[in-house]
């Protein structure tokens, strides 16, 4: 009995190892998102200047959703001027960004705002519920919005120029009405 048991814990080690292994060389990247072709879950926040941000004014427009931090170094810090560029350059075509900062302490995310000179709607999601109703698991996250209110892209990571041109211009390029 003494011999089976020496035996039957490393082989109970070895599954768990197995799974382990092949969880580090999942790439988060690659792992798609069920939200994909689904109406984006609604949500009200308050932007940090004090005024209601929901979703649901936006629908009609093409929406980049982006959740950050403060916290999130490099890759929050390369994406914001590129969130902030294109805004100012697609916001007369009928595009919205709208910033969602998570896990984050006010006074930190207000200045990450302020350095950046961030002009597009941004917000504290205080309770988490939005970050868990889109199924983030870290930070960046980009979803890119239909006019009609559904995700088609998540991005996980920075968003460089090319993947914001790229997503929104075949967005835009889609007909429109809701």
């Amino acid at each position: 009995m003494r011999r089976l048991w020496r035996w039957l814990i490393p082989l109970a080690v070895l599954p768990v190892l197995a799974l382990l292994a092949y969880g580090f060389r999942v790439d988060p990247r690659d792992i798609p998102s069920p939200l994909i072709g689904r109406p984006a879950p609604a949500f009200g926040l308050t932007t940090f200047e004090g005024t209601p941000l929901s979703l649901a004014a936006h629908r009609g427009k093409v929406v980049v959703l982006n959740f950050w931090a403060s916290w999130c170094q490099p890759a929050c810090y390369e994406e914001a001027p590129v969130l902030e560029r294109n805004w100012r350059e697609y916001r007369d075509r009928g595009v919205v960004v709208v910033g969602v900062d998570i896990q984050d302490r006010r006074e930190a995310a207000e200045k990450f705002v302020r350095e950046f000179g961030l002009t597009f709607p941004n917000a504290q999601d205080l309770t988490g519920a939005v970050s868990v109703d889109y199924g983030v698991y870290g930070v960046p996250e980009t979803f890119f919005l239909d006019r009609q209110g559904r995700i088609r892209v998540k991005h996980v990571g920075a968003v460089t120029d090319a993947v914001f041109r790229a997503n929104v211009d075949r967005l835009l390029a889609e007909p429109g009405s809701p």
